[in-house]
């Protein structure tokens, strides 16, 4: 019997979000319980240090670049995935799956080509851009338009899913569930931010945040609550993760470093660990054994092929894959591990000399980002909060060229140990000039490869 797939994706959730991962200040009843019954994968890896071109790596296997989605600013058609990619669904759908998506999507908002619907899923309730409002809310249900009706949108979210999962349960389904919490704004109901205002040491930002965080734990409580009352807990494969790391910047205020992320360097929006290592969590009752801890390296491209291999369904496309099957590894057989991944992120056009990494084994080398390469222009800034709150007045992407601007030179790289040095402090790039040498090559060979891919060279 095929088993059913339940993909469950938050929004800039890191490390410290979550008490199973070593935080006593939050509250995560669920996600603690689903972790100690699963696996807690430690090194595990987005595809980004931002939402949408993390969104595409997971649903196509492929590296960012290669799909067409580079940036979040869908007002530019940044976020497209570019409608040669086969997703995930695509190809579980065709395998006879229901597949379902609740949440963001923000891989396409303003073209019916790159509707979820188009995109393999068979149903989707939710928001194609990049956030909401949480409770003044527009929501597109199959296409239709859906206005706010005074609920907390992550419990719109639970609802759809615990609906979608009722409707399909004598048939394998994939249901994709991506809440937009913890990303701003940080909106919550007051009872959910209160127990963390008591102690008076976190910032009222970060209480917001954690009771964002409480109020989702309980939409997953439910699902899985829903999985086990209709008999289905066994034979489905869940997995929990997040996008991308936290954002805990300077709107926070001094005391937002008191919102803990495994005291891993960076945050949201850089390549530094605090990025792009994100907590995840999977169980398979009937196919994996639970309890336990995985530490290899595993990235977001490797979901598709694992999702697919657990399926007992090959892959149909005829575009490579960067990622492949971790599920030996996960039943505990051992296994091949790719080793050795890239990321890079900026406003606009990608440039490779600005917030990029790559990692070989146990070393890491990242090259900064530029501060004028992540600059957004106040219009497009303000197309971006348009889309959200007034979205019938935007019908198109803006066509025009991208703003000028004008980059300085690249920042020196660093080099890390990360065996030795998991939260990035000790560079070692005058220790190891030959290898910065050939790590900042073999960075630049593949920028140049998944590039020339998006651009339509090969």
């Amino acid at each position: 019997m095929k088993p059913n797939l339940v993909f469950i994706l938050v929004d800039d959730m890191g490390y410290g979000d979550i008490g199973a991962f070593g935080n006593p200040l939050v509250q995560t009843p669920a996600l603690d319980a689903l972790a100690q019954s699963g696996l807690m994968l430690r090194q595990h890896y987005s595809a980004s240090c931002v939402c949408a071109p993390a969104r595409a790596a997971l649903l196509t296997a492929r590296y960012p670049h290669r799909t067409g989605a580079i940036d979040t600013l869908e007002g530019r058609g940044l976020d497209r995935l570019a409608l040669r990619e086969t997703t995930l669904a695509d190809v579980l759908g065709g395998a006879g799956y229901a597949t379902g998506l609740f949440g963001k999507w923000h891989l396409g908002a303003l073209d019916p080509a790159y509707h979820p619907n188009a995109r393999g899923f068979g149903e989707f309730a939710g928001f194609r851009g990049g956030w909401q409002d949480y409770f003044e809310w527009n929501l597109d249900v199959n296409g239709q338009k859906h206005a706010s009706d005074g609920r907390y949108i992550t419990d719109v979210f639970t609802e759809e899913a615990v609906g979608f999962i009722e409707r399909h349960q004598k048939e394998p389904f994939f249901l994709h569930v991506t809440y937009n919490a913890p990303h701003t704004p940080l909106q919550v109901p007051d009872e959910e931010a209160a127990p963390f205002r008591e102690s008076g040491e976190l910032h009222e930002a970060v209480c917001r945040l954690y009771g964002m965080n409480r109020r989702m734990d309980k939409g997953v409580a439910r699902i899985l609550e829903t999985l086990q009352r209709l008999g289905l807990e066994d034979n489905t494969l869940v997995v929990f993760t997040s996008d991308n790391g936290p954002q805990f910047g300077s709107e926070f205020g001094p005391q937002s470093l008191v919102r803990a992320n495994g005291n891993f360097r960076g945050l949201k929006g850089n390549v530094f660990e605090g990025g792009i290592r994100v907590p995840a969590i999977v169980r398979w009752p009937a196919g994996l054994q639970g309890g336990r801890s995985v530490d290899e390296l595993i990235h977001f491209t490797d979901w598709m092929p694992t999702l697919l291999d657990a399926a007992g369904i090959g892959r149909s496309s005829e575009l490579p894959l960067d990622g492949h099957s971790i599920l030996p590894l996960l039943r505990g057989e051992g296994g091949a591990v790719n080793t050795q991944r890239f990321w890079q992120w900026n406003r606009y056009t990608p440039l490779v000399e600005s917030n990029a990494a790559m990692r070989d084994g146990d070393w890491k080398l990242v090259r900064p980002p530029i501060r004028e390469a992540h600059q957004v222009s106040p219009e497009d800034l303000e197309m971006d909060s348009a889309l959200k709150y007034q979205p019938e007045t935007i019908s198109d992407i803006v066509r025009d060229p991208e703003p000028p601007r004008t980059v300085p030179p690249a920042n020196a790289p660093f080099l890390f140990n990360l065996r030795d040095d998991p939260f990035e402090q000790n560079d070692l790039c005058a220790a190891q000039p030959e290898r910065v040498s050939r790590m900042l090559g073999q960075l630049e060979n593949w920028f140049e490869s998944v590039e020339a891919e998006r651009r339509g060279i090969v």
